[in-house]
């Protein structure tokens, strides 16, 4: 399993952790925005390196786009581009889209989730189509193409969904994904892993060809810190995923992802926090669990 990526910087101390359903206040730019913004200012390193250098977290760009944003004939162009800047270090995640505040506040339509799925899927064929095809014809109930171009074409770029309903997501995601990201424990990567196995075996493709990363709430807990015990309890409450405790309770626990089929570990740090806490938070991490992995 590669080592967690180290996060990026904090937002402001005062900043609102954003939910679901509560939006944040830091001022934020688009995933495509910032990673446009990256490639412009680190210049490139080939595809071919990218195994070796990029899987740190410093060196791989992963973007996320909600498919209720954007058409994804446009998210194609926009990824592709991006691709030949970054010379091969991009890879496009996409999901079928969750964030209920956001959809709120800027007045874009959330669908029911069996209409989200069906137009997500449709998006990925539209998506896999422009990526690979010298031209690309598509006749969908959400999405209709006509012969429509998409150049100069990425040698290959990976495309990441991220994904956890086992009912028809999994099934999406084996279908097209060539990494697969999703929330959860151990415990509960394995069990997701079985059923995308069933996913995959009902269209004979073997589960290993998709790179899988998970992330949780990660945090070595200091004897006494009454908040994050507290915080702790709260995250639970709301159906986090967490692992939080002593530095060997959580090592003991992230030692248990490979066996779950998790090849790399993402740490968001949006809950560890805010200002000195925060960054003691991670350094704690850095130190005492990370370090031994």
């Amino acid at each position: 399993m590669s080592p967690a990526p180290v996060p990026r910087p904090s937002p402001p101390p005062n900043a609102q952790i954003p939910t679901p359903h509560h939006p944040t206040e830091v001022p934020l730019t688009t995933a495509h925005q910032r990673i446009r913004l990256i490639v412009r200012s680190r210049g490139g390193q080939s595809r071919r390196n990218r195994a070796e250098t990029c899987r740190g977290g410093t060196e791989h760009k992963v973007a996320a786009w909600t498919n209720t944003y954007r058409h994804p004939a446009v998210v194609a162009n926009q990824a592709a581009t991006i691709d030949q800047m970054s010379e091969g270090r991009f890879v496009l995640g996409i999901g079928a889209g969750w964030q209920v505040n956001e959809h709120e506040v800027y007045g874009i339509e959330l669908p029911p989730v069996r209409e989200r799925l069906a137009r997500f899927e449709e998006a990925c064929q539209v998506i896999k189509g422009l990526l690979t095809e010298q031209r690309t014809t598509f006749d969908g109930k959400y999405y209709q193409l006509t012969n429509a171009p998409l150049e100069p074409k990425p040698a290959n770029l990976p495309i990441l969904i991220g994904a956890a309903g086992e009912k028809v997501a999994l099934g999406i995601v084996a279908t097209y994904a060539d990494e697969w990201n999703h929330w959860g424990r151990p415990e509960l990567a394995a069990h997701k892993g079985e059923v995308f196995a069933e996913h995959c075996e009902k269209i004979g493709r073997d589960p290993n060809t998709v790179r899988r990363s998970a992330q949780t709430i990660l945090e070595v807990v200091v004897p006494g810190d009454t908040e994050a015990i507290e915080r702790k309890e709260r995250l639970e409450g709301r159906g986090m995923h967490v692992i939080m405790g002593s530095a060997q309770e959580v090592l003991d626990t992230v030692a248990q992802y490979p066996a779950a089929g998790i090849d790399e570990l993402l740490v968001p740090d949006a809950f560890l926090g805010s200002g000195n806490r925060r960054f003691d938070a991670l350094e704690r991490l850095r130190e005492e669990v990370l370090a031994k992995i």
